[in-house]
């Protein structure tokens, strides 16, 4: 039975830009249960306002704080929404972690911009906000990402199996779980992120179900070849990138123009199984097991390509170790925060290139 105290909301809006994930955890019994959640999409007008503040704006300074106070009002929607599945109140939550919209990360200059308005959402939400979780990472000389490794580690590593973990969302990111040595993550390169874009752009969808429309296509060698000869795929971790590094704009430096739009979806999705297999053999050896969470984990074409990719490897999504491949990430900043409140670190140096642990986060008190 929950206590009161024991209950965080998670929220995660991430790369992909579709909307909110929410989920309401339970740390009573130590490790996170999650009770409920809830996806809230994103209306068209934000996901706009997101894209073009990925780059350089007029007035952007403006038009980012009115975003944040526009995205504060999604969250506390999200947050009124798990809460009544679970048919709880804010009087009983603990904090809301919430990871904010991520607009640059740009960590070599000393930063990364999620945009938000914690205290904005404390006020709707009656709830205190633990926000800003990867500004302190930075400043301790890391690169802010990826967080997730740590919570990782504590929900699906195994003593007697070596594990990965992937998660592909906007971007993937890997989790070396090998009980042999210490904990290793890292981005490894473009998740959703262009295949999501390039779909939008030619069928006017969101993205791309099951992996269909590329299994129309076909993959184009030479072009595959030419996205990974970028110089992030060999760059050795600890390593993060965004949509600063990969978007459309990137992908059309390496198009001649006269390409079938089915063949280059059917290569970019090449390129996410790639970019993610080639760095588990690079640093990571042979795992007996790879789980994969995130919107990636529902492309049936994709998780095909893993498997044909590692043959003696255990291919499945994270829904087999009992937390659902789509709420992964809203579980971990609940988890993060949670590590917050109690003044525990939530990164791992050696993941993240930090000069050590480090709490993470700023609290909004309510």
């Amino acid at each position: 039975m929950a206590s009161a105290g024991s209950l965080v909301v998670g929220l995660m809006s991430g790369t992909s830009l579709d909307g909110v994930d929410a989920a309401l955890v339970d740390f009573s019994e130590g490790h996170p249960h999650t009770l409920a959640t809830f996806w809230l999409p994103y209306p068209a007008a934000i996901r706009q306002q997101a894209l073009q503040l990925q780059t350089a704006q007029h007035d952007e300074i403006h038009s980012a704080a009115l975003l944040a106070n526009e995205l504060a009002h999604c969250y506390a929607e999200a947050v009124r929404q798990v809460l009544a599945r679970a048919g709880t109140d804010a009087a009983h939550i603990a904090a809301i972690g919430c990871h904010g919209q991520t607009i640059r990360h740009q960590p070599a200059a000393g930063y990364s911009v999620q945009l938000n308005n914690p205290a904005l959402l404390a006020e709707l939400a009656g709830i205190s906000v633990v926000a800003d979780f990867r500004s302190r990472d930075i400043a301790a000389g890391g690169q802010g990402a990826p967080l997730v490794p740590a919570f990782h580690a504590a929900v699906f590593g195994d003593s007697g199996r070596h594990r990965v973990i992937l998660n592909i969302g906007g971007i993937a990111n890997l989790t070396d779980l090998n009980p042999d040595k210490p904990v290793r993550g890292f981005d490894c390169g473009p998740g959703n992120l262009l295949l999501d874009g390039w779909i939008e752009r030619h069928k006017g969808l969101h993205y791309d179900e099951a992996g269909n429309w590329a299994r129309e296509g076909r993959v184009l060698p030479e072009l595959l070849k030419h996205l990974l000869a970028d110089a992030f795929f060999s760059t050795s971790p600890p390593k993060s990138c965004g949509r600063d590094e990969f978007n459309l704009p990137w992908l059309e430096g390496h198009l001649k123009g006269s390409e079938r739009p089915e063949d280059v979806q059917a290569t970019l999705l090449e390129l996410t199984v790639l970019a993610a297999t080639l760095a588990i053999g690079r640093w990571c050896g042979k795992p007996d097991e790879l789980f994969v969470c995130g919107g990636g984990a529902r492309n049936l074409l994709l998780m095909g390509s893993l498997l044909r990719h590692l043959p003696d490897c255990r291919v499945a999504g994270t829904d087999s170790l009992g937390q659902p491949a789509d709420w992964v990430e809203a579980v971990a900043f609940a988890w993060l925060a949670w590590r917050t409140l109690h003044g525990e670190a939530g990164n791992l140096a050696e993941v993240t290139g930090a000069r050590g642990p480090r709490i993470l986060g700023a609290i909004y008190p309510v």
